[in-house]
């Protein structure tokens, strides 16, 4: 219970690694905990190709570009689901190691009891920090926005309501009500749709990419985004 009420303020005061998908949620539980904190790099976990995070399916050279753009190292493992949670627990280890306290992540929805993130962390003798902790969706996103970040939708489920010229949208007040409207949760954390941010205020400049051709595979469909050198 004590953990738990820590979550909203656990990288208050103290060194710490973010789970970081590249995503509007992650982005902003990164900033705020660097507004309490001192952020000493990224996790990532990549699909066992080690081509794409397994999060966003983002090739790891625009998640490089992203920590380039923060300033934060990159702590990388390629598993499948079945040995993801060890890979994982590595990289923590690793990254207390090197002097972090606290994993952040940008959940806003786990549950209390039985959180994944609050088990493996208590196993390394960390402690868990989730800024976005119980917040209101629409306040989220809206608070996103107004801080500057910009980011874009890259993967939709065309089974939950999102279409496919939603790709490649930028997440703004106008669009956010659309989405309400519609009947979709703003935030997308019912796995409506992913984002990428390619700006705001903890980068120091934009990501300068171009749009790929939009892939369709089952119920999703994807925008790829490939840095423009």
């Amino acid at each position: 219970m004590a953990r738990m009420a820590d979550w909203t303020t656990g990288a208050r005061g103290r060194k710490f690694i973010a789970s970081f998908s590249g995503g509007k949620d992650s982005v902003l539980a990164l900033y705020m905990a660097m507004q309490a904190g001192e952020a000493i790099g990224l996790i990532v976990m990549l699909e066992e190709e080690g081509k794409r995070s397994r999060s966003h399916g983002m090739p790891p050279d625009l998640i490089g570009a992203q920590a380039d753009s923060i300033g934060l190292p990159v702590y990388t493992a390629a598993a499948s689901w079945s040995d993801y949670e060890t890979a994982f627990t590595r990289l923590l280890i690793e990254a207390r190691e090197r002097g972090a306290e606290v994993l952040v992540t940008g959940d806003l929805d786990m549950p209390a009891y039985g959180c994944w993130h609050d088990k493996v962390t208590a196993g390394v003798g960390l402690k868990l920090g989730m800024p976005l902790w119980e917040m209101d969706h629409r306040e989220a996103v809206e608070r996103f926005i107004d801080l500057g970040f910009v980011t874009v939708v890259v993967t939709v489920n065309l089974s939950l309501g999102m279409r496919e010229d939603d790709l490649g949208r930028m997440m703004t007040h106008g669009y956010v009500s659309e989405l309400i409207e519609r009947g979709i949760d703003p935030c997308g954390e019912g796995g409506e749709f992913h984002t990428t941010v390619l700006d705001g205020p903890i980068f120091s400049k934009p990501l300068p990419v171009r749009r790929g051709a939009i892939a369709r595979h089952g119920e999703y469909a994807f925008l790829p985004l490939e840095l423009d050198s």
